[in-house]
């Protein structure tokens, strides 16, 4: 063989060698088990799943992304089971874990599935990267700008062609935006003095709420429009969902008066009309549905921390198991696409851990139809 083939074949060799070791200690790609430990819920004797080792730090991804499979029995979430932060995919059954990435910077906030399951959008620092769920093969999609620091706060459209984030410089905050993601432009649809928060893109609109200090707007992604959504007067607005078809947002208001229940109300903007849906056991956090029949909240009593199903039809509460979390704010209890499971988190028994609860008893399925926008 000619030397200069040798010496090609060395290198590749090394090549390959070289990555291989990146690889290993990445952890990229290495699946784990971690067995889903049952629980008998001392509240209601309801059977509770525990999927991560409450000795590390598990989290969900922001309850308005899609994070949990609508075809597989897998969600994403992040974990420091390795010393540092980083996605994974859980499939809850079995209690296989995949890490995913090998991030410098991962916010676990934001990782955010298309509605095919196949791709996964995250931040990792200032890149906004964009995976393939088969390969783990990541691109950087978009890159805050060098003087600009992003504000917490992430939306993905459930096709995955566009997303949204706030970004702030000294007094000014700005919105911005990825259109036909992932080889699009990012562009300004908002720039403001003060704090600009919470962007949730309109389910099949091309709308986008977000928070102007106390108000919640709303901006045209085509011509720009922006306004003012007139929420309950003398209250004030805490956690914030668009209805999975996109017709109504759905928001806890707490009234000025202490003595009063935080409320669940719904904004329709088509005629601009406010109305309540129940007042609640003073839910911190909730989730809807597939239907927006049925919610779930995370009470924030201290008498009475619990997670709760309420029904919109008879404004009734179930109480469904003890949270004990020490933050009921950041418990966000979500549904499974098919309503027939809940997810949230906890750090009853250490730190953050990731639960699971069925709900078919009390929840009828809801269908598994791909949503669009």
């Amino acid at each position: 063989m000619a030397p200069r083939q040798i010496a090609r074949r060395a290198l590749l060799f090394s090549i390959s060698g070289t990555l291989a070791t990146l690889r290993a200690q990445s952890g990229k790609g290495i699946s784990l088990p971690v067995k889903p430990q049952h629980i008998l819920d001392p509240a209601t004797e309801l059977d509770l799943y525990r999927l991560t080792d409450p000795a590390k730090t598990a989290v969900l991804p922001a309850p308005d992304l899609h994070c949990i499979s609508r075809k597989g029995r897998f969600l994403l979430h992040g974990s420091d089971r390795t010393g540092s932060m980083q996605a994974y995919r859980l499939d809850w059954h079995t209690g296989e874990s995949r890490q995913l990435t090998a991030s410098a910077q991962l916010d676990p906030a934001t990782l955010a599935m298309t509605n095919d399951d196949r791709t996964l959008l995250f931040f990792d620092g200032p890149s906004l990267r964009h995976m393939s769920l088969s390969n783990l093969r990541e691109r950087e999609v978009a890159r805050v700008e060098q003087g600009w620091t992003r504000l917490p706060g992430f939306t993905v459209s459930l096709d995955g062609s566009r997303a949204a984030w706030v970004e702030k410089r000294e007094d000014r905050s700005r919105l911005q935006l990825l259109r036909n993601a992932p080889s699009g432009g990012v562009e300004t649809l908002v720039e403001a003095p003060g704090i600009l928060s919470d962007p949730q893109l309109r389910p099949a609109r091309s709308q986008i709420s977000y928070r102007a200090g106390a108000q919640v707007r709303m901006v045209d992604l085509t011509d720009k429009a922006n306004h003012e959504l007139k929420l309950a007067p003398d209250a004030a607005v805490g956690q914030a969902l668009w209805a999975p078809a996109g017709r109504t947002l759905l928001y806890l208001s707490t009234p000025a008066d202490p003595k009063q229940l935080t409320a669940l109300r719904e904004y329709s903007p088509d005629d601009a009309s406010d109305s309540l849906v129940a007042k609640t056991s003073q839910f911190a956090s909730f989730g809807i549905n597939g239907d927006a029949s049925v919610f779930v909240g995370a009470s924030r009593s201290l008498a009475s921390p619990y997670v709760l199903l309420l029904l919109r039809v008879a404004r009734r509460e179930l109480t469904l198991c003890e949270h004990r979390s020490s933050n009921p704010f950041t418990v966000a209890p979500v549904f499974s696409p098919d309503s027939q499971s809940i997810f949230f988190t906890s750090d009853r028994n250490g730190k953050s851990a990731i639960y699971r609860l069925h709900v078919e008893r009390f929840v009828e399925e809801t269908g598994d139809e791909e949503p669009t926008g």
